[in-house]
């Protein structure tokens, strides 16, 4: 193999460069190029804003087919089975319904939620029971002061009766 390679080219070959009034032109086109396809693009996302509200979720195949190719991508058809398309997917297709895994720190703050309010179900409890404590208590001193006072006053009704005869 030569000392140089495959890097240079043939040494007799002359090389050209593009003037600075040249690139000024090319970037300019290219700015001009760029504003015309915002404008489009605008106008295009516009016109399937207002698609999307009278039509169903089919539009998702024409978004695919419809994304600008880069450098040659446009003159040669790839077909690559093992090459995934990159795909948005948005927050409404997301399935929600299926089991998911739940982090370390989700599962610990649920069973931080559920500890709390368990504790907060004791306490409401405690407190329920002694309510119904203090009710029957106060209940029973009721009843046994109705009873003592019947009891007085058959009492006294029964020295009454004594003292009539």
């Amino acid at each position: 193999m030569p000392k140089g390679g495959k890097k240079g080219g043939h040494k007799g070959r002359m090389r050209t460069y593009t003037s600075p009034e040249e690139i000024d032109a090319q970037m300019k086109a290219e700015k001009e190029r760029k504003k015309n396809e915002e404008e489009e693009g605008a106008a295009v996302n516009d016109n399937q804003s207002e698609d999307k509200l009278t039509a169903s979720g089919s539009e998702d195949s024409d978004d695919e087919g419809s994304h600008k190719k880069k450098g040659v991508e446009g003159l040669i058809e790839i077909e690559n089975p093992n090459r995934a398309a990159q795909k948005s997917k948005k927050v409404t297709d997301i399935e929600l319904e299926g089991p998911r895994q739940l982090s370390r720190r989700e599962r610990e703050e649920i069973e931080k939620q559920k500890t709390d309010q368990a504790k907060a179900d004791l306490a409401r409890l405690a407190i329920i029971r002694k309510q119904r404590e203090d009710a029957a208590r106060k209940k029973e001193e009721e009843r046994k002061a109705k009873e003592a006072v019947q009891v007085a006053a058959a009492a006294t009704k029964g020295l009454h009766t004594l003292s009539l005869k």
